[in-house]
């Protein structure tokens, strides 16, 4: 795959490439119907069995996975205490998906972070004075205090209504 660029023109490019992709997946589909029918009934078998027992196995799997990738005992540390970490969270009643995101799109938020400081030569004042940047930065203020606005007004209605009867 080295030398094709993907995107929308991969078909017009390279016609051969893209309709085989697309072939092969018809193709799995298929032998993936074929060879799953007969194993329906081991596969109902395997719903039923008790989560005391799926969830020690499918931790098991899950950290010789962890580790075949680069043979290093501090993944596997690295798993169980981010597993800790979203089990403390989950008893919390967080919502796992800001943290999900955050892992996913971290590392690209640093590179682009890294490249408009190098753009800026350094200075980060370059992200308030731009005028595309200010106003997204603005907008984003206004979605973020919002939720903070919408609490604080009706307490403060509330408080008035109050001093109000208080006073008659």
């Amino acid at each position: 795959m080295q030398g094709v660029s993907p995107g929308p023109q991969l078909g017009d490019q390279e016609p051969e490439l893209f309709w085989g992709v697309v072939n092969s997946m018809h193709v799995g589909n298929i032998l993936l119907l074929i060879l799953s029918s007969p194993l329906v009934g081991l596969f109902v078998k395997i719903l039923r069995v008790r989560a005391t027992i799926l969830a020690p196995i499918t931790v098991l799997i899950t950290l010789i996975g962890v580790y075949t990738v680069n043979y290093d005992v501090f993944d596997i540390m690295l798993v169980i205490v981010f597993g800790a970490l979203g089990y403390l969270m989950k008893k919390l009643g967080f919502d796992p998906g800001p943290l999900v995101l955050a892992f996913v799109l971290g590392s690209l938020l640093e590179d682009s972070l890294r490249r408009s400081l190098l753009l800026f030569g350094g200075d980060p004042t370059g992200f308030f004075t731009r005028p595309i940047s200010g106003t997204l930065l603005v907008l984003f203020l206004l979605v973020a205090l919002l939720p903070l606005v919408r609490t604080a007004l009706p307490r403060r209605r509330d408080n008035a209504r109050r001093d109000t009867k208080e006073l008659v």
